[in-house]
This record gives structure tokens, C-alpha cells and sequence, in this order.
């Protein structure tokens, strides 16, 4: 794409169309983001929105942001739709690309729950089109019939898409809202337990049941299957961090608007360590360690739901 086409980050002019996009670039990332989990779709996406935004004729437009949003719902549909044929392929587990976020996305309860690592699992689990509908009505509180005309469905289609995927989401996500405090102090009773090394210390920081789920994408090592129970995961956690020869060094950081830990190799960033956290206690570990997912765990990306 030659350079006229990107889309902007800073407003150059006093130019309506720019000025618009600008303005609702963040949120227009966060819509693509939380429906392809992918950062570098999104921004292609945001590119994809650019073009057909600056071919409008605005003053036909009613309402600016919500043509924005369906333009930037429709593209990320249809980039969706080709992305679960792409994972199909994909080696091992899939997960999100981690976004290094700022402290106070963590104070927004409805953010930091839309853009949770938990929560983005459980959407890679509803159809393309359901997890659009999704995304716009319960994230974004997008209206039936703006949704319709993003995805192509009828208003009354769009109604039951919705119920059906508020149903199955509900069943499967976190129960339990806990304060950044809380996963504050968990995080760092985690981080002292790896860098000491210690399975039983760790055991008490885990959830029996707890998950684990490491993203390497044919490129870095990681378990092409889920680790169930804590015993296991501890194992694995211990077992790999324990067979380095290189020096490792844990940091926590923000990721998602959750606690996370920096893995460091040597001084360089070898991976992201999510967590969930419900009662005191880890009952979801998400490790990425493709470096192609990595590019955004060490500057700030900003979302917004409005």
C-alpha cells in the first residue's frame, strides 16, 4: 500500500473526512481489534476503513461514528472470515496478540473484561458473524439496525444472532470481576514463585483446575495442547523455565487491561504471560511466545470503547 493510503494518525489538515477518522481511530481500532484478536489485522483494517471513508460523501452521512464503526465491523468480517481458515493451519494453540496497555484501562471494568485474554478465548469459539453481533452489541451497545447493515443480516436475524451468542459467551466466561488490587498482588506472589522455581510455592498460587495455554506458532517452543490441573501446569512451568541456560528475568506489566508477566531472555523479550484471576488465586495462564504476536507487549496501544 504506497503511502497516500495510509491511514492517519494525526490530523495534517484542517480537512473534515481526516479530522473524523482521527478522532475515532482509537475506538476504530478497538472494534477490529476485539473481533480479530490480531493487532497487525486490525491496523490493516483501519487502512481498509481509510479508504472507503475518504470516498463518502459526509454530507449524506447522519451520524459520522457509527458509519465509521459499520464500515470498520463490515472489514473486520470480512478479514475474520479469511483469518479461521488461516488458523486452521495454524501450529499449536492460537492466542490473541497481547496489547501493552495502560494502568487505568484496568480501571474500566467494561474495557479490561472486553479485551481480557479469558474473554477473547471464548470468542474465538463463536462464528465470524456471531462474534461480530457480539462485539457491536454488547461491547460497543451498537444499535439491531446498524448491526444488520454491518453483517448483512435483518434486524430480527441480528436479535437472535445476538441472544444466541450472549448465551454461549455467558456460559464460558469469568464469573468473577476482580479488582486491579487483588490481581496486582496475585501477580506478584506468581512472579516470586517462578523466579524462585519452587513447584510446591507454586501449587499454592494455582487454582487445581486451573489452565494453561501457550501460543509459540511453529516458531518458538510452547504445548500444542492446553495444560489441564495444576500439577501439570507447575510441572511445565518449572520444567521450561528450569531448562534455560540463558539468564531469565520475570517483570510484571499490563497487558489487556490484566496483569501479565514479561518474560526476558537475556534482556530480550521472550514472551507474555497473561493471567486470569478469580478468588486469589491463577485459574488461567495465556503465554505467548510467537515473536510475530510480540510487536505491541512494549508500547502502549490506546483503546476505548466510545
Amino acid at each position: 500500500m504506497s503511502e497516500h493510503a495510509t491511514a492517519p494518525d494525526t490530523a495534517p489538515d484542517t480537512d473534515p473526512a481526516t479530522e473524523t477518522f482521527v478522532a475515532h481511530r482509537n475506538l476504530l481500532f478497538t472494534v477490529a481489534y476485539e473481533m480479530l484478536g490480531s493487532a497487525a489485522d486490525a491496523e490493516d483494517v483501519l487502512q481498509e476503513t481509510w479508504l472507503r471513508w475518504v470516498k463518502v460523501d459526509l454530507a449524506q452521512v447522519r451520524d459520522q461514528r457509527a458509519y465509521l464503526v459499520r464500515i470498520t465491523a463490515r472489514q473486520s468480517l470480512n478479514r475474520l472470515r479469511a483469518m479461521s481458515r488461516r488458523k486452521e493451519a495454524y501450529v499449536g494453540q492460537w492466542l490473541p496478540e497481547p496489547l501493552l496497555t495502560a494502568p487505568d484501562v484496568a480501571e474500566d471494568v467494561e474495557l479490561a473484561e472486553s479485551i481480557s485474554m479469558a474473554l477473547m478465548l471464548v470468542l474465538e469459539t463463536l462464528s465470524p458473524t456471531e462474534r461480530a453481533v457480539f462485539v457491536l452489541r454488547e461491547v460497543f451497545e451498537t444499535g439491531y439496525d446498524e448491526i444488520a447493515a454491518a453483517v448483512d443480516k435483518s434486524p430480527a436475524a441480528v436479535r437472535q444472532i445476538a441472544h444466541r451468542a450472549r448465551r454461549h459467551v455467558d456460559a464460558r466466561r469469568p464469573r468473577q470481576v476482580v479488582s486491579a488490587d487483588e490481581s496486582r498482588a496475585v501477580l506478584a506472589s506468581f512472579q516470586r514463585v517462578l523466579e524462585t522455581g519452587d513447584p510446591q510455592t507454586l501449587l499454592d498460587v494455582l487454582a487445581p483446575d486451573v489452565v494453561l495455554v501457550s501460543d509459540g506458532g511453529g516458531i518458538k517452543q510452547a504445548a500444542l495442547r492446553q495444560v489441564n490441573g495444576a500439577e501439570k501446569v507447575a510441572r511445565f512451568l518449572v520444567g521450561g523455565l528450569g531448562k534455560s541456560k540463558i539468564p531469565i528475568t520475570v517483570a510484571p506489566t499490563m497487558v489487556n487491561g490484566g496483569p501479565a508477566l514479561a518474560v526476558h531472555l537475556d534482556g530480550e523479550l521472550d514472551g507474555i504471560m497473561a493471567m486470569r484471576v478469580e478468588n486469589a488465586l491463577v485459574t488461567g495462564l495465556y503465554y505467548v511466545r510467537n515473536p510475530e504476536k510480540l510487536t505491541r507487549a512494549e508500547t502502549e496501544t490506546p483503546l476505548t470503547l466510545r
